[in-house]
């Protein structure tokens, strides 16, 4: 019996402590999966120099980044404290009226709440910038406000209220800015509260803020927008472009300049001159006929008047 466990030992492997054979076990070869990570490793160690380098390189540039840009933001905060110096404060009431918050779904409380954010950055530059008011503040709106853009309750330059505008400022001040309103507003009054309904509704409660300035028995006036400007598309206008233009209208003293400053080009805006001057180039001769030759003589003595012609087509 001796023998046999003797002949058995030495047919065994030896081990080491612990069960270990000393490295003499036969190893088992790599999966493909662990000679791709081996791989991957030695490539790793490999490229470690380039990497350190490519490091360096990168920071030299973001260095170099930040001095240009520090030239050149310090040039513009010189030309902002230029500006600064000659902002005149204006004693207008420019009036977002907030109370529109039920008939919208939630995707247009956000893009209220977006065109708002755009109206209090556009006054915190201007020139001329008004007194800012934002009314019956409550809702989806106020909730959007709270968590995606919790700097609000630091805007300064800015009354917000979540009272109804006529308890905040006297009926005899407010004129409701209305494209339905059969009045014109032709000359801005610094003594007067202009209302902006906030309101994002794609037409769907057609009319309504004139409807309610009615009821409430308060002025209402539509901007000079078709005196000036011909669109392709409705007059209605978003609530920071309403906002923008009479702010561009506080720094021009222009209306048209105002209107081209702000609109953007979607809305297929030409000024009505121009319209005009097209819609007489195409009048008819004394018997009722347009002639060619007319109309080449008059290409000819006025190179624009073609290119009007082609645009004014297309209204």
């Amino acid at each position: 019996m001796a023998e046999d466990r003797s002949d058995a030992a030495t047919t065994a492997p030896e081990r080491g402590p612990g069960g270990d054979d000393g490295g003499r076990a036969e190893e088992k070869p790599l999966s493909k999966r662990q000679r791709k990570k081996l791989l991957r490793h030695q490539k790793w160690e490999e490229e470690r120099e380039l990497r350190k380098q490519r490091r360096k390189e990168k920071k030299h540039l973001r260095r170099m980044e930040r001095q240009t840009q520090g030239e050149e933001a310090g040039d513009e905060a010189s030309s902002r404290k230029r500006l600064r110096r000659d902002v005149v404060h204006s004693s207008l009431r420019l009036v977002v009226d907030c109370s529109f918050d039920s008939l919208m779904v939630y995707k247009d409380v956000r893009k209220l709440h977006k065109q708002i954010q755009r109206c209090y950055a556009e006054n915190r530059r201007a020139l001329h910038p008004v007194q800012f008011y934002l009314t019956s503040l409550g809702g989806q709106l106020k909730q959007i406000m709270d968590e995606n853009d919790k700097g609000w309750v630091n805007w300064k330059d800015i009354t917000i209220k979540t009272e109804h505008y006529q308890e905040v400022l006297g009926k005899e001040e407010l004129v409701y800015l209305t494209s339905d309103s059969p009045n014109v507003l032709t000359k801005l009054d610094q003594s007067k509260a202009y209302v902006i309904g906030g309101l994002v509704d794609h037409n769907h409660h057609k009319g309504i803020t004139f409807q309610k300035a009615k009821e409430l028995g308060i002025e209402h006036a539509q901007l000079p927008l078709s005196t000036f400007v011909q669109m392709n598309s409705r007059k209605v206008l978003a609530v920071n472009h309403v906002f923008e233009i009479i702010l561009a209208h506080l720094e021009k003293d222009d209306w048209q300049e105002a209107f081209f400053t702000v609109l953007p080009q979607r809305k297929g805006a030409v000024p009505m001159a121009q319209v005009t001057r097209a819609q007489q180039s195409r009048s008819p001769t004394p018997n009722g006929t347009s002639t060619p030759e007319l109309k080449e003589e008059r290409e000819t003595n006025d190179p624009d008047l073609a290119l009007t012609d082609k645009a004014s087509s297309n209204l």
